[in-house]
């Protein structure tokens, strides 16, 4: 297992998902967030996305944490959907393993855990396949956030998705990676944290609430060019229906405008709401990207700059806006090193890799950072006293 022919399929991958339109799942869907360590990532452009926030719930700690710029936000709005949905707040919380008595149309905010688990509790109550579509159909102005108010503001519909993807993260742990051609407008989904398995509801209620939000904005029955579904949907014959095109199964959900479409003017274009919105989103975008420590921006950019080799002092200052003493001084101000930072970041990737993926060896060599599965195996035994065929077959 430990190839050379291991470790350049692994290249391969990674070079697959710079140059296609469709980017590979090899790495950067990839598992990034190793157990019991809170890992903060890093967007393309370098702001932080997210911090998770691991202790466990308690009833009070949902009412400290409304202003905590790092938690998901979770407005009135779902309990209004999952009301409109015949499925009960109470029964979801409880399935979510959330306090049931918080209060739904209060709004409250939890961490990325809590987010997932909410969805698994959703997926759970409904017992549906095809929930996704009947959330779709059961969206309302009363179940909006403002996020979605503020795409529906847009001219048309390619301002709308550029808008969607711009605030995303306020209220979704997850980014939306845009790519246009002159014949398409071509969306993909990612997690903050891919390493999370997502319910497939919510991978699939992504895919119908664009394309819902497409013909509520148009007022026409906008198709989709195409849609990328998540293994294991089943009830293509109902999505297909819905969506007017016969989605295709694929590890990397998303779909594709045609880009007339794209170009179509929304209806429900309101620039003086917009003016008013705006404010308030990019506050609360600035206060998420501020949120972090020194060292979870270190992390964030270490995951996304390891496998191609450029987790160095040079690389991470520059990626952070800075210079490379400027960063040293930072980190020697705050105790840190940035050596240990890199060995702690390769450490809890390295294990999360081996317990919850079935990447090989020389693929988690090259995830994080190194040219030889030989130099991993040597570095994972220096940190953990463990070889990585203990630890995996420990699990």
């Amino acid at each position: 297992m430990h190839t050379r022919h291991g470790r350049r399929q692994a290249r391969t991958l990674q070079n697959k998902g710079r140059g296609s339109k469709h980017k590979a799942t090899l790495p950067n869907s990839l598992l990034r967030e190793a157990a019991g360590l809170s890992i903060c990532p890093i967007s393309a452009h370098g702001v932080v996305l997210a911090r998770l926030a691991n202790d466990e719930p308690r009833p009070q700690r949902y009412k400290d944490n409304m202003q905590d710029p790092n938690r998901i936000s979770l407005e009135h709005g779902w309990a209004v959907l999952l009301h409109d949905l015949k499925i009960s707040p109470a029964n979801v919380l409880r399935r979510a393993g959330l306090p049931t008595d918080l209060n739904p149309a209060g709004g409250f905010k939890i961490s990325v855990d809590e987010y997932f688990q909410l969805w698994e509790g959703i997926e759970a109550e409904a017992n549906e396949p095809t929930l996704a579509i009947r959330i779709a159909e059961a969206l309302t102005p009363e179940a909006f956030q403002p996020t979605v108010f503020a795409a529906l503001c847009s001219s048309t519909l390619r301002q709308a998705v550029y808008r969607l993807s711009q605030y995303k993260r306020l209220c979704a742990p997850m980014e939306i990676p845009i790519e246009e051609s002159a014949e398409s407008l071509d969306l993909g989904w990612r997690w903050l944290e891919p390493g999370r398995v997502s319910p497939r509801a919510l991978a699939l209620a992504e895919l119908t609430f664009m394309t819902q939000l497409a013909r509520m904005g148009t007022r026409s029955r906008i198709v989709p060019a195409s849609v990328r579904v998540p293994p294991g949907t089943t009830h293509l014959e109902a999505f297909e229906a819905f969506f007017g095109v016969r989605p295709s199964i694929c590890q990397d959900h998303g779909l594709s405008f045609y880009a007339q479409d794209a170009d179509r003017p929304f209806l429900t274009a309101n620039p003086g709401l917009w003016n008013v919105f705006e404010p308030e989103l990019r506050r609360r975008l600035s206060e998420l990207e501020a949120g972090a420590s020194l060292e979870e921006k270190i992390r964030g950019v270490l995951l996304e700059s390891l496998p191609s080799g450029e987790g160095s002092i040079r690389n991470v200052s520059k990626r952070l806006g800075m210079s490379s003493r400027t960063l040293q001084r930072q980190l020697k101000a705050e105790g840190l090193n940035f050596r240990d930072i890199v060995r702690a970041t390769r450490e809890s990737l390295s294990r999360h890799y081996l317990k919850n993926t079935n990447l090989s060896y020389p693929e988690i060599a090259f995830l994080i950072g190194f040219d030889e599965p030989s130099s991993f195996f040597r570095a994972f035994r220096k940190w953990t006293g463990m070889t990585p065929e203990t630890v995996r077959a420990a699990v």
